[in-house]
């Protein structure tokens, strides 16, 4: 995270027992607000694989009672979405539902399962027949530049009037850093780069971090073409494709557009919920366990 740490104030704890570290809480805080860090997309606390709910309760009492210590009363945390668990790990929404969290957002995240794949709708299949006959060019490249500069941030400018997350400088450098983890796909046609997009990789999942192309992109086929070569041929092996949120609005609002081109891929919903916890709730817990 320390691409962007001068853009937060850090609040991160690790738990330890025995001298090892058996959880961690990524965090940052706003005046007396504790947030689950606001520079990660997804959040929540990362859990040694054998802790069991009992402990894990414990951790995350007394994490909140250290907040509470250094003079801190509000937490808003962000569920990680399950997809990008190794094993079952809900145990923070049962926490949640313990301490009387109130929820305040939930984006929905159109995801492919890869090994139950649905098939393409008609506008799909058609955009994939386009491309193919205009001879479209798919290449793995670090062609982040152009990407960046002629296409996805003119796009973001023009349609909603915001910046890519991450600024050119900053996805250079987590490349740099992250090699197998970041990827860009690029979409040439007659040697110009015409669409792309930058793929985030974990174990389980590729998300779409960015997606865009240029204004032919309806004519050429070539975000169809793009998308149905990563979940044909790239990704196939992967449990799931998260093509991410088409949400505005604190998750009230959808673009339904971007929602129809997802589901044409066959791509389904699940949540991210974000909570508002009263730090002093931890209290709380003390009667959980009998």
């Amino acid at each position: 995270m320390d691409y962007h740490k001068d853009r937060f104030q850090d609040a991160s704890v690790m738990v330890f027992k025995n001298d090892r570290v058996v959880a961690l809480f990524p965090a940052n805080y706003v005046n007396q607000t504790i947030y689950s860090h606001q520079g990660l997309t997804y959040g929540g606390i990362i859990l040694n694989s054998k802790l069991k709910l009992q402990v894990v309760i414990e951790i995350f009492k007394l994490v909140l009672e250290y907040y509470q210590n250094q003079g801190f009363t509000d937490l808003e945390i962000k569920i990680m979405p399950n997809i990008y668990s190794d094993l079952p790990s809900d145990e923070l929404l049962y926490l949640a539902f313990l301490l009387d969290a109130k929820l305040i957002k939930r984006d929905t995240l159109s995801v492919i399962k890869l090994d139950n794949r649905l098939k393409y709708n008609k506008d799909r299949r058609d955009g994939v027949k386009r491309a193919e006959k205009h001879n479209l060019i798919i290449k793995e490249d670090d062609e982040f530049d152009t990407f960046w500069n002629t296409i996805l941030i003119p796009n973001l400018q023009g349609k909603h009037n915001v910046k890519p997350v991450h600024s050119l400088d900053e996805i250079k450098l987590l490349k740099q850093r992250f090699p197998s983890n970041i990827k860009q796909y690029n979409v040439y046609h007659n040697d110009k780069l015409v669409a792309g997009t930058t793929i985030f990789i974990t174990k389980n999942v590729a998300h779409s971090q960015y997606i865009s192309a240029n204004t032919d992109k309806n004519s050429l086929g070539s975000l169809d073409y793009l998308h149905d070569y990563l979940l044909s041929k790239v990704f196939k092996d992967k449990r799931y494709f998260d093509f991410g949120i088409s949400n505005e609005n604190q998750g009230r609002k959808i673009n339904s557009g971007l929602q129809y081109w997802k589901e044409g891929f066959g791509a389904r919903t699940i949540v991210q919920d974000f909570y508002a916890i009263p730090i002093a709730n931890f209290k709380m817990l003390d009667s959980v366990l009998l």
